[in-house]
């Protein structure tokens, strides 16, 4: 048997063996299940948990709120001793059956007793916490046969009660599937089978809803809220998504640069924020600053216009059919927009909607059917005849780290659309191009020194975007197809880069093609919208009469949940 998660190893010692001090103690008191005092962790004497102290009743939801890097996820994985190479120090008592103990003292032994079986946790990627060559069902039975000792057979059939529990369809076909054959709602649901096979008394979850569609997240986080409840079980929930702190949390502790700078009840913290973080926090949900007059679009032709634009993908079909032709899949059937000049069109969708297959397929990287121009012109088969239309039409990834070449310098990345499209500029033509366009976007040497010699690994998440903006910049497109360019980032970055955007298509008349799944983004950003599902535009409009007013069952639902 191969061991699957860090909380799933190892078998569970008697408790009366454990010695009191560093083990658990036979004394019962009202405290509270879990207290932590002065908890300090490090990692090379650089200290990124710098002595906090809160506690969690029993059955009660406490959220731990920052941003990346504030040492919230540290201080999780702190608490079951699952850091590597982190020189931790503190207290975190804890209330298990047998009794209290300090989780940073006890020794190995008892702590795998306690993980996993009172203590679980969800961790925020699946697909990465899963074992790829084991069955979910055989993972889930793993835990029930280490920690209590249940036979394989009726772990097996306890697997697939736990999967029903949260709610997948068809729960024994899916015990027997691998990872990466089931859905990121369905891998997340099955990781929560995982943790609370055992009824844990506590659940770490760590960013257990970022990395799925909007309507997940709140199925997800329903799922876990009538869990909790029917165990009794507290939960400490690891998020940066106010909104889900707002619905499901009991207190919030709030942290900056590993420092807990306030906390409290949900509903007094957000009313009356005492901390300037805290308020910066609260106050970064995304601000609409758009031009709502066109003046532009009343005068010139579309920037971009489709017709009945359509995206199909051949698929095999089984049988004795497959050896005569071949089926289809449709990624995107028979859309039709226009996008004006300044103005920005919103697409919002799921996962599989078709949302980024539009988006390709405008870009002119997909083979589509019906009619697509950008800028007056057809996109062409022959790539040489797309040259044109690729300086007018540019993109923006959602992922900069992976969209930034890190081999290249800043001046290097944000000059490489000039040697395309206008080679005859000389070298100091160029470079003064760069700096503009750099200054444009908000970075210049005064903030950082030796900026243009300088390498992508260098700056925050937030730095990069810019970078990526700078890059499309340079060459003076007329429209930006922005592929999720802030769901990789913090809030309160998100709200700059948005910012960014927003002044940018103001002072450029710039047009936007925004592909997105955050609904509070789209209220901030776009004129009008498009909502797709199963490759179908099922409702589109202006922005507040389709968000205000929705009228597609599916589109309420995407409103609600955002």
């Amino acid at each position: 048997m191969t061991p699957t998660l860090p909380t799933s190893c190892g078998s569970l010692p008697p408790v009366g063996a454990v010695p009191p001090q560093g083990g658990l103690s036979a004394e019962r008191s009202s405290a509270p299940l879990l207290d932590v005092k002065d908890l300090r962790v490090s990692f090379a004497g650089k200290e990124v948990v710098r002595g906090i102290d809160f506690s969690i009743a029993p059955g009660e939801k406490l959220a731990l709120v920052g941003e990346s890097g504030s040492g919230k996820t540290v201080t999780a994985l702190s608490l079951l001793r699952l850091v590597q190479d982190a020189a931790i120090s503190g207290q975190a008592v804890f209330e298990a059956p047998g009794g209290r103990g300090d989780l940073l003292s006890m020794p190995e032994r008892a702590l795998l007793g306690i993980r996993g079986r009172d203590i679980a946790m969800i961790f925020q990627e699946p697909m990465t916490a899963l074992n790829p060559l084991f069955t979910v069902g055989d993972q889930i039975s793993e835990v029930l046969q280490l920690k209590e000792g249940v036979t394989q057979a009726a772990s097996a059939q306890a697997a697939i009660k736990l999967l029903a529990d949260t709610g997948i369809t068809e729960p024994a076909r899916r015990a027997n599937a691998f990872p990466h054959q089931l859905s990121g709602g369905q891998r997340q649901r099955a990781m929560i089978a995982m943790a609370l096979a055992c009824r844990p008394r506590l659940l770490l979850a760590d960013e257990p809803t970022t990395a799925l569609d909007v309507t997940l997240r709140g199925q997800i986080l329903d799922l876990l809220g009538d869990l909790q409840r029917r165990n009794g079980m507290a939960v400490l929930l690891i998020t940066h998504d106010l909104n889900l702190v707002r619905r499901f949390a009991d207190r919030v502790a709030v942290m900056e640069n590993g420092h807990i700078v306030e906390q409290g009840n949900v509903a007094d913290v957000f009313a009356r924020p005492q901390h300037a973080y805290t308020r910066k926090l609260i106050d970064s949900k995304p601000v609409r600053d758009v031009d709502e007059a066109h003046p532009q679009a009343r005068q010139l032709p579309p920037v971009m216009r489709a017709s009945q634009l359509r995206v199909a993908y051949p698929v095999a079909v089984p049988g004795l059919r497959g050896w005569f032709k071949s089926g289809e899949f449709v990624a995107v059937k028979d859309a039709s927009f226009a996008i004006a000049a300044g103005r920005t069109l919103g697409i919002v969708g799921e996962s599989g909607s078709g949302k980024s297959t539009l988006a390709l397929a405008s870009l002119g990287l997909l083979k589509f059917s019906g009619q697509l121009q950008a800028a007056g012109q057809s996109w062409s088969r022959q790539a040489a005849g797309n040259k044109a239309i690729r300086k007018v039409v540019q993109v923006v990834f959602q992922d900069p780290f992976s969209s930034l070449s890190p081999r290249m310098t800043v001046e290097a990345i944000v000059e490489e659309g000039l040697l395309v499209h206008e080679p005859l500029l000389s070298p100091s033509e160029r470079r003064a191009r760069v700096e503009q366009s750099l200054a444009d976007v908000g970075m210049g040497e005064a903030q950082f020194p030796g900026l243009l010699r300088r390498y992508p690994h260098e700056f925050s998440g937030g730095q990069r975007q810019r970078l990526a903006v700078a890059r499309v910049l340079i060459v003076n497109p007329s429209l930006l197809v922005l592929d999720e360019p802030t769901s990789a980032l913090d809030v309160t970055i998100q709200k700059q880069v948005l910012g960014l955007l927003q002044r940018l298509q103001r002072e450029r008349g710039l047009s936007y093609l925004l592909i997105t799944h955050d609904i509070d983004v789209i209220r901030a950003m776009a004129h009008e919208v498009m909502v797709m599902k199963d490759g179908e535009i099922v409702e589109s409009g202006p922005v507040q009469s389709v968000l205000d007013a929705p009228q597609h069952a599916y589109t309420k639902i995407l409103v609600a949940q955002g």
